[in-house]
């Protein structure tokens, strides 16, 4: 039930999922034909590979989609959306069954640890290295404060 109470951790989790989605590709066999926007069709049996980065980055749905923004979640923009539009992991019947649980451990892990430090980036951006799941090259660096010098 804490868990609920914490909405803006919430929005910053997903904001930094939509930056880098941990499974930046998906792919899929049509079980139909589908037909696109414009007319053209994806036979059934076809194989397709989704961009979940390239959805996640699409400038027409988020716009400077290279900019941190957590209120790009806040509840009412949530509904202006396609749910399609946010899927770190993936969607449909064959979605991660985890998501729940992970997303309950992100916020539980990052609450206990914004607790008791002030968690900083390194001075250097990272750069995404796309393997199976996305990497930063060299690993991700930050720098750890705790909040109070008390009695240790």
């Amino acid at each position: 039930d804490d868990l609920a109470q914490l909405p803006f951790l919430t929005m910053c989790i997903k904001e930094s999922l939509r930056l880098h989605p941990p499974a930046p590709m998906i792919s899929r066999c049509c079980t139909q034909d589908v037909e696109l926007p414009d007319g053209r069709v994806i036979p059934k049996g076809n194989v397709c590979c989704i961009s979940i980065f390239g959805i996640h980055h699409n400038p027409s749905v988020w716009p400077d989609p290279e900019v941190y923004d957590p209120f790009r979640f806040d509840p009412e923009k949530i509904q202006k959306r396609s749910p399609l539009a946010f899927i770190p992991f993936s969607a449909g019947p064959r979605n991660c069954i985890g998501q729940t649980f992970a997303m309950a451990e992100m916020k539980v892990a990052l609450a206990l640890t914004l607790l008791s430090f002030r968690v900083l980036p390194d001075d250097e951006d990272p750069r995404r290295k796309s393997e199976l799941i996305l990497r930063a090259e060299g690993g991700l660096w930050l720098r750890v404060e705790p909040l109070s010098a008390g009695p240790q």
